[in-house]
C-alpha cells in the first residue's frame, strides 16, 4: 500500500475519531431537526407545556424541535418509541412522575424508566390541591383532619382514577394525616370537582390545572395545596405540610429524556437548552396560567428524583393494595 493511501486512511480515521470526540463534548450539535415524544394526546397539559418548552428551545439551539404525539397504552407508545431510537441526543421523550407511578403498577413495562434512559432536566411541576365545596363546613385543613379522626371510616374523598397521581397522593394523605378516610375514585377531573361541588364526597384532590377557574370563582373552596411550597398564583393557599401534616409532599411533574447511551456533550446541551427556556419571564408566566410551576434541575438530579419517586410511591401502592396490571 502506497504512502499516499495509508496517509488518506489514517486522515479519514483522525476525523471519525475527532468527530466522535466532539460528538461527545457537545460539539457543534445539534445540525438537524430534533424530535421530540410526548406520550399524550395534544392539548393536555403535559402537551403544552413541551411546547412552549421545545420553542424556545428551538430558538436557542438553531434548530427545529417537533413534538410528535404518541398517546396510548398508559405512555408506553410514547416512551418505547424513545426507548428504542438512536441515542445520539436528537430523540427526546416526555417523562415524569406517571412513569415513576407505571413502574410499580404494572407487572411488566418494555422500558425501565431508571435504566433505559438518560434524563436531562425537568420542566415543570404541577401542584394538586384538597379541596371542598364553598358551602361545606371545613374551613381549614385541620377541620377535615379533626372531622375525619372523630368519624372514623366515614369520611370520602374523592380522585380520579385508581393508581393515577391525585388518587395516590390522597393515599398518602390518609396515612400521614393518620385519618380513616375513603378514596372515591372518578372518571374524570370534571366528575371530581362536581362531587365536590355537590358535596357527594367530603373532599376531593385534583391538579390545579382544571381547578384554577373554579378557585377563582369561588366555586371551590381550596383548603392547602399539596406541594412543598405555595403556588405562586395562589399565595394565601397554605400548603399540607406547613398547616397540618409536616414532610407531607405529592405532586405530579414532567421532564426530557434520551435514550441510555446518550453522549455527555448533547446531553448537556439540551439540559442547557431546556434550562434558558425555563429561565424566560413569558414561558414562566405562560407555564402558571397552566397550574404548573416552571423549574429545570440538572440531569443527576432529574435521574435522582426519579429513582426517590419509585421509592416512594411504591411504598403507597404497597400499603394501599393496589393490583398491579
Amino acid at each position: 500500500m502506497s504512502i499516499k493511501k495509508i496517509l488518506g486512511i489514517g486522515c479519514l480515521l483522525l476525523g471519525a475519531i475527532v468527530s466522535e470526540v466532539a460528538m461527545a463534548q457537545g460539539g457543534s450539535f445539534p445540525v438537524r431537526p430534533m424530535r421530540f415524544f410526548v406520550p399524550y394526546a395534544p392539548g393536555g397539559v403535559g402537551d403544552l407545556t413541551a411546547r412552549i418548552v421545545a420553542q424556545k428551545m428551538s430558538e436557542h439551539l438553531g434548530q427545529p424541535v417537533v413534538i410528535e404525539n404518541r398517546p396510548g397504552a398508559g405512555m408506553v407508545i410514547g416512551t418505547s418509541a424513545v426507548a428504542k431510537a438512536e441515542p445520539d441526543g436528537y430523540t427526546m421523550g416526555l417523562t415524569g412522575n406517571g412513569h415513576t407511578l407505571a413502574h410499580s403498577l404494572f407487572k411488566s413495562l418494555p422500558y425501565d424508566i431508571s435504566k433505559d434512559f438518560a434524563h436531562v432536566s425537568t420542566i415543570g411541576f404541577f401542584d394538586l390541591a384538597i379541596f371542598v365545596s364553598p358551602k361545606s363546613n371545613f374551613r381549614t385543613l385541620e377541620d377535615l383532619i379533626n372531622h375525619a379522626k372523630a368519624n372514623p371510616g366515614k369520611v370520602n374523598i374523592g380522585s380520579i382514577s385508581i393508581g393515577s397521581t391525585q388518587h395516590l397522593a390522597a393515599e398518602l394523605f390518609k396515612s400521614m394525616s393518620g385519618i380513616d378516610a375513603t378514596v372515591v375514585p372518578f372518571r374524570s377531573s370534571a366528575d371530581v370537582i362536581a362531587a365536590a361541588i355537590g358535596q357527594t364526597v367530603d373532599a376531593s384532590v385534583e391538579i390545579l390545572a382544571p381547578l384554577m377557574g373554579q378557585i377563582r370563582g369561588d366555586l371551590v373552596r381550596p383548603l392547602a395545596v399539596t406541594s412543598k411550597s405555595r403556588f405562586a398564583s395562589f399565595p394565601n393557599i397554605p400548603t399540607v405540610s406547613e398547616r397540618a401534616v409536616p414532610g407531607y409532599e405529592a405532586a405530579s411533574w414532567n421532564g426530557v429524556s434520551v435514550p441510555a447511551g446518550t453522549p455527555e456533550g448533547p446531553i448537556q446541551r439540551l439540559n442547557e437548552a431546556v434550562n434558558h427556556a425555563l429561565a424566560q419571564p413569558d414561558v414562566k408566566a405562560r407555564m402558571l396560567e397552566l397550574g404548573v410551576s416552571s423549574r429545570g434541575s440538572s440531569s443527576i438530579a432529574m435521574r435522582d428524583l426519579i429513582n426517590a419517586d419509585i421509592a416512594k410511591w411504591k411504598a403507597v401502592i404497597d400499603r394501599s393494595n393496589i393490583p398491579r396490571q
